[in-house]
């Protein structure tokens, strides 16, 4: 696996990110992943987040995480969710810079399932779609419905942000999209984070087939 090198985003000329990059010498694809709710203990290194990385790398996919602005080492400050959707479209530049202009996916975990969301909505060059945890009870993703790029939308039976019956409903008006339940697990997969990986693998492996690769 490519470890991951630090590296800085720069959304505007007075606002940069850090972020984490990593590029195999020949990537079919890469994943930008976003985080969870900045104004909560939310971060690049939230264990979702991280093991999401670590599997899409681990398939031979370029991969950048990075922090929101107002996070960590990035500077600016929390936008109520809309500032961040630039921050996801500059990361998703950054690495199709970075890939030399591979096929690049969008991965988000809650709130980032959300930024994640809008951006894709209005992106269709984006060739995959993981919404993780999507906080269905706070907020609309109506428009994901319209998005043609291979999608996945995971969440655990006992997530009260992401009620089973509106999983449920959300799931039957995307046909094309790969709906997982997780048996058991909450909203922040406290020790379910294999399954967790193995819905995500097997999304990145989708990936990876549409480009031709083994």
């Amino acid at each position: 696996m490519i470890p991951e090198q630090p590296t800085r985003l720069a959304v505007a000329i007075d606002l940069s990110l850090e972020a984490l990059l990593a590029v195999p010498d020949t990537p079919s694809a890469g994943v930008v992943i976003c985080h969870p709710h900045p104004l909560y203990g939310g971060d690049m290194d939230n264990p979702v987040v991280v093991r999401v990385q670590e599997v899409c790398a681990g398939l031979g996919l370029a991969t950048l995480r990075f922090n929101f602005r107002g996070v960590g080492g990035s500077g600016g400050a929390h936008a109520g969710g809309v500032g961040e959707q630039d921050d996801a479209r500059a990361a998703l530049e950054a690495l199709s810079r970075a890939t030399g202009g591979a096929p690049t996916a969008i991965a988000g975990y809650s709130f980032g399932s959300r930024i994640a969301a809008l951006v894709a909505c209005g992106d269709p060059r984006i060739e995959g779609l993981a919404l993780i945890a999507p906080p269905l009870a706070m907020y609309d993703f109506a428009c994901v419905e319209s998005v043609r790029a291979s999608t996945l939308v995971v969440a655990g039976t006992n997530d009260s942000y992401c009620p089973v019956p509106d999983f449920a409903r959300f799931g039957a008006r995307l046909p094309s999209a790969a709906t997982v339940s997780i048996e058991g697990a909450d909203h922040f997969f406290f020790g379910k984070l294999f399954p967790l990986g193995e819905a995500v693998a097997k999304w990145a492996q989708g990936l990876r087939r549409e480009r031709g690769s083994p």
